[in-house]
């Protein structure tokens, strides 16, 4: 019902109430689903998050569109957010029964820009780990922010689409699906390399390449300087350092050499030592780790093991990391290992085993 051709009024409270009615029913049939979850008022927490929703909002183009859907992210009418290479795909409960369908295309970066940027960047960073935990010197976050240049999207490099009727070019559900992808990146930096198709390790290995340059350019000039100083060895000994063989030390350069530096020890010949097979832990039928229920699937037991490491909780690009399991995979599971009462999330984008 509406009044004077406006719609009715709908509180926060039972919006959200609505959202999560139908995210029940649909998990029913795609357990798979990953809603977007935002708690409290804050839409991103980490450097990434934060770093995207601050790009989209520096243009005009959506700066001012972009408030409609914030309401929508917190509330949690983003039922379902996945992200593949270039896209975007949604599911947001709006006034309608039933969800709209969102999908948002991000351009692959440019070649040129990204050789720019690798060029840039060489020597700024050396892991991989740091970088995804957004511990970036300033002029590293300077290069990947920087307008039209960096590796956030610019508006002209972003097209999008909804199922709902508003013929408005950017309406509420498409911006709360762009604030929906600064919340998977808290979880999971990497998924902005994916959305640009581009390798973050691409990124470090130019990084590493210099560095390795510089060393061995290092070490070059260090191991000219020895051989020189090696020169007063050849008195010593008896010996020439120079091109051909070098001549036996005379029977006084060795007199001289044992007094100075004492009677040369003979090596022993090491005794190798016979090799024992570890003996496996036995923590019961079905487990491969202690306190590990038996109706975990070989991946929740993966993802267990590793968080057993971290008692105040893992990060899931760590987890991402750290298993070589698939993105997607890795946050199905543990959305699976959270209703079983398995993990508890004590902030965005960490779990702990409870």
């Amino acid at each position: 019902m509406s009044y004077f051709g406006y719609p009715k009024y709908v509180s926060v409270a039972e919006k959200r109430a609505k959202a999560e009615k139908k995210l029940k029913q649909l998990k029913k049939k795609h357990p798979d689903i990953t809603p977007v979850s935002i708690t409290g008022r804050t839409l991103a927490t980490s450097w990434w998050g934060k770093a995207w929703n601050k790009n989209l909002e520096g243009y005009a183009d959506f700066a001012y569109r972009l408030e409609r859907g914030r309401s929508y992210a917190r509330h949690g009418a983003v039922l379902d957010l996945k992200v593949t290479a270039g896209k975007v795909t949604a599911l947001v409960m709006g006034s309608d029964p039933q969800p709209y369908e969102i999908t948002v295309t991000i351009s692959p970066m440019l070649i040129s820009k990204w050789k720019a940027l690798k060029t840039a960047a060489a020597g700024t960073m050396d892991s991989v780990q740091a970088l995804m935990a957004g511990r970036l010197p300033e002029s590293m976050a300077d290069l990947l922010t920087a307008k039209r240049k960096g590796l956030f999207p610019s508006p002209n490099e972003i097209s999008f689409h909804c199922t709902c009727p508003d013929t408005a070019s950017m309406c509420k559900h498409v911006a709360a699906s762009l604030y929906g992808v600064g919340a998977r990146l808290d979880e999971d930096p990497s998924l902005l390399f994916l959305l640009r198709k581009v390798d973050v390790d691409d990124l470090i290995t130019g990084t590493v390449t210099k560095t390795r340059g510089e060393l061995l350019s290092k070490a070059k000039k260090q191991s000219d300087r020895v051989i020189k100083d090696a020169d007063g060895l050849s008195d010593l000994f008896g010996i020439d350092l120079g091109d051909g063989e070098a001549p036996a030390p005379s029977a006084n350069a060795r007199k001289k050499a044992v007094e100075k530096t004492g009677p040369v020890k003979k090596k022993s010949r090491a005794v190798p030592k016979k090799k024992t097979t570890p003996k496996k832990r036995v923590t019961g039928k079905g487990k491969t780790a202690p306190g590990l229920p038996d109706a975990m699937t070989a991946p929740m037991k993966q993802l267990a093991t590793l968080m057993q490491k971290k008692r105040k909780g893992m990060p899931v690009a760590e987890m991402i990391a750290a298993s070589k399991m698939d993105p997607q995979k890795v946050r199905n599971t543990l959305y699976q290992m959270k209703l079983k009462g398995w993990v508890a999330c004590p902030s965005r984008g960490v779990y702990r085993l409870v």
